[in-house]
């Protein structure tokens, strides 16, 4: 929104400097974009006489000019201008000023042997447009040594404002210096419509045809109008604030949009077919030729202002071509209408029209306007263009808009932080045009001013359109009138509060902190999200990268995976071969692999967070840290490459419980994985006999034949709903023995069916208050070791305590570890 600071003084008497006014604007929530100063860097510049214009005694293209500038001192100018001529009034600089359209400063010197004391100016040397064919020529009568700015009106700041979505009563310049005025910066001048008698009937009448198009509409015609250029002033006005002057009834509709915020549109009357202006949704096939020259197909969920002929406007948002008023014209209809904002929102938004009026119209437009509005377009059309006006024409009926809203003053202070006395907030009220229906020591009842349409809200005036919120809110309409009903039950007290407290200034209201809920705030992350946060975070550091993947697949590859029941098939699928949810992240991630390996990636190594759905029940869905990997092992100066085995995806599997906070020594591994492993090369890692936190191995060979992928793969799937959440104990000092630990290599001969498992928790369980750690290093088939056994070495921590331990002691432990093991498993030990 652009204003003048002359068009802003035409409603808000006040000498507040535009620095103030810009404050304030700020400080009310009105956020002011910049501030276009055209005359500053004009300022040096003087209107200046011709006393004299000669031929350049040394150049054919140059004058040699005696210019006086009002200070009684006559200067020498070279000029090549070829308009300069004896007694011409026109723009001088002097030496010293800055010329912006060459952004040099002048200086004097001499040209061709001859003086140049000063420069008469052309329009693009003062950057006031591209004209450099001469110097400007200014009437003759024109003041002598005057400022130029000032005689030309440069001096006139332009403001910019940006406006927020809700304050339609903003996009006008009376509404700013209301605004203004409310926050004490000056007085708001009266302003009333003058009442035009009418002199004949009006050729044209109006009717709505379908109420979703127009809610109310006012018209009225003049006939015998000269529709010439406007006048300088208005011509000025429009310039300075970007607009084009077309001609003087187009411009006036242009005036009142911005200095009333009151969109109008004029029709040529010789031009519309028949008598009856029809306020109507678009016809199929229909379409309009735009006053910007575009055409537009129409939708029958468009609003439009029909003639016998067809459309002739877009009903709030641009008018046509085809009924415009040109020079010609000599008898127009002014329309002075209100439509349902929503509408209007997504009629402009179809066909991608920005304009003035649609500005205004969607953010809803003061319903109680209209007559004063036409009223006033009608006299300065008479004033400018001369003429008589016809009866006005009416279809529709004002819409109730008529509302209220209560403010408790204590709520000031909750809610905006500010303890403002109760006369204060109610004073802040009464400025804005808020006028009190009843008080009591608690809360003031105000009635609301038609237009505030954004305070204390309510759809209901605009319902009478019907049909354009459902589209809006892709309701159907029970539940969009459902919306509405909630639109207008919004809490109007809050609009209340927020005008009380802008209006002192927004930098007033003291920053006040929200109250602490707690000491500790609570973790951002449940524990489900934060396990699968540190799951992705370990398998990302183990190399892996991570995949998205959809959660369903082709039902014939899901069955190579698991069950896969009618419940998990989809009724609708994105695509034929996507049928069926997926009955582990592991099938999709081989899918992956393969169609990386047909392109010459066999290498690869990667990772999904996802779900396996088991089935339609929440408990189904259950959330999966899954990975592959399938080729070879990195190349590494200290390692062989080597193809994958089930152990790389045990490790992955180990790595992500142990950052989960599982008590590896409590895991136990049995052989019972699921039937797409290997089944001699798979296993699933336990918390006791039921609880089953992950499954690994190498993928059965069938699998891998079936979905075309080169052997072998391996895979993982750690089931992160079953990891059971660590126990929160309360840190203490760190364990740290005072004495050196001992370690101790063992080797056992164990028939070849037992389970390095059960051999690692009998060591373990040996003498619990002294070995620390349990591992296995080696696993060994081969000479020395009998057929159908195995040799398994096992590293044992004995942390002493209390004192060193000695030979004896460490003996004696060692000796109670053999005795164990071979209890538990029947190992002997290896010679």
């Amino acid at each position: 929104m652009k204003f003048t600071l002359s068009w802003l003084r035409d409603h808000l008497d006040t000498e507040a400097s535009v620095e103030e006014i810009a404050r304030t604007l700020n400080a009310i929530g009105l956020e002011v974009e910049g501030i276009e100063d055209r005359g500053a860097a004009l300022a040096p510049f003087r209107i200046a006489r011709v006393i004299e214009a000669v031929q350049h005694p040394n150049a054919d293209r140059l004058r040699h000019l005696r210019v006086d500038v009002g200070d009684g001192v006559e200067r020498s100018v070279v000029c090549g201008a070829p308009n300069a001529r004896t007694g011409m009034m026109g723009v001088a600089a002097l030496p010293g000023a800055f010329i912006p359209g060459t952004g040099i400063t002048l200086k004097a010197g001499e040209i061709r042997g001859v003086k140049s004391e000063a420069m008469m100016l052309s329009a693009r040397e003062m950057g006031l447009g591209d004209d450099h064919t001469g110097i400007v020529d200014l009437p003759a009568d024109a003041p002598l040594g005057e400022s130029y700015v000032k005689w030309a009106g440069l001096d006139d700041p332009v403001i910019e404002i940006s406006v927020t979505p809700n304050r339609g009563d903003a996009l006008s310049v009376r509404g700013i210096a209301r605004d203004l005025a409310a926050a004490g910066l000056g007085t708001l001048k009266p302003w009333s419509a003058p009442r035009v008698a009418p002199a004949y009937d009006s050729p044209l009448n109006w009717k709505i045809e379908d109420p979703r198009a127009c809610l109310w509409v006012l018209g009225r015609a003049v006939r015998g109008v000269r529709n010439g250029p406007s006048p300088k002033w208005l011509q000025d006005r429009l310039t300075a604030i970007g607009l084009r002057p077309i001609s003087a009834l187009v411009d006036i509709t242009n005036f009142f949009t911005f200095d009333l915020g009151r969109p109008l549109h004029v029709f040529d009357v010789a031009k519309v077919k028949g008598t009856d202006l029809v306020m109507r949704m678009a016809r199929e096939g229909e379409s309009l030729v735009a006053l910007n020259g575009k055409t537009y197909a129409l939708s029958p969920e468009d609003g439009v202002i029909a003639d016998a002929a067809g459309p002739e406007a877009l009903g709030g948002v641009i008018g046509g071509e085809h009924s415009g008023c040109d020079e010609a014209t000599t008898e127009c209809f002014i329309e002075c209408a209100l439509f349902d904002p929503v509408r209007i929102a997504l009629s402009g938004r179809r066909h991608d029209v920005r304009t003035d009026a649609r500005a205004r119209f969607e953010r809803g437009l003061d319903p109680a306007f209209l007559p004063d509005a036409l009223e006033a377009a009608t006299r300065m059309i008479l004033d400018l263009c001369g003429g008589e006006a016809s009866r006005i024409s009416m279809a529709g009926a004002e819409p109730a808009w008529r509302r209220s809203a209560t403010l408790r003053f204590g709520r000031v202070r909750d809610y905006g932080g500010l303890d403002l006395p109760a006369e204060e907030s109610v004073a802040r009220l009464e400025r804005l045009g808020f006028a009190v229906q009843a008080r009591d020591a608690a809360s003031v009842t105000v009635a609301v001013p038609s237009w505030r349409n954004d305070v204390a809200s309510d759809l209901s005036a605009y319902r009478a359109g019907g049909g354009a919120l459902t589209q809006f809110a892709g309701l159907d309409p029970e539940r969009a009138a459902r919306a509405a009903e909630g639109c207008a039950a919004i809490e109007p007290e809050c609009d209340l509060i927020e005008e009380v407290l802008r209006l002192g200034g927004l930098d007033a209201v003291p920053p006040v902190s929200l109250p602490a809920v707690a000491v500790i705030p609570p973790p951002a992350f449940t524990a489900r999200q934060a396990r699968a946060a540190l799951a992705r975070r370990v398998l990302a550091a183990r190399g892996m990268q991570e995949c998205v993947t959809f959660a369903f697949m082709e039902a014939k590859t899901a069955a190579l995976f698991g069950e896969t029941p009618e419940a998990l098939r989809l009724v609708n699928p994105i695509a034929a071969d996507l049928d069926q949810m997926r009955p582990t992240p592991v099938a999709s991630l081989l899918l992956a692999a393969a169609r990386n390996a047909a392109r010459g990636f066999a290498d690869v190594a990667l990772a999904e967070l996802g779900a396996t759905y088991r089935d339609i029940t929440p408990e189904g869905q259950v959330s999966v840290a899954a990975g592959v990997r399938h080729g070879a092992t990195p190349r590494h100066w200290a390692e062989v490459a080597r193809g994958m085995d089930a152990m790389d995806a045990k490790g992955d599997a180990m790595a992500v419980l142990e950052a989960l906070g599982v008590p590896m020594a409590a895991l136990q591994v049995t052989a019972d994985a699921p039937g797409f492993y290997h089944p001699g090369r798979s296993g699933t890692v336990r918390q006791g006999p039921k609880l089953v936190l992950a499954t690994f191995g190498e993928v059965h060979p069938k699998v891998l034949e079936a979905l075309d992928l080169p052997g072998p793969a391996v895979a993982f799937e750690v089931f992160l709903d079953a990891v059971p959440e660590p126990k929160r104990r309360r840190k203490g000092a760190p364990d740290l023995p005072a004495f050196q630990p001992v370690r101790r290599d063992f080797a056992f001969i164990v028939p070849e069916g037992v389970a390095a498992d059960a051999l690692l928790r009998a060591a373990r369980g040996a003498e619990k208050a002294l070995i620390a750690d349990v591992a296995l290093f080696d696993v060994y088939r081969g000479k020395g070791v009998p057929e159908g056994s195995k040799s398994l070495a096992i590293q044992v921590t004995i942390q002493p305590r209390e004192a060193t331990l000695t030979d004896a002691q460490i003996e004696a432990v060692a000796d109670r570890i053999v005795a164990a093991v071979a209890k538990a498993t029947g190992a002997t030990l290896r010679a």
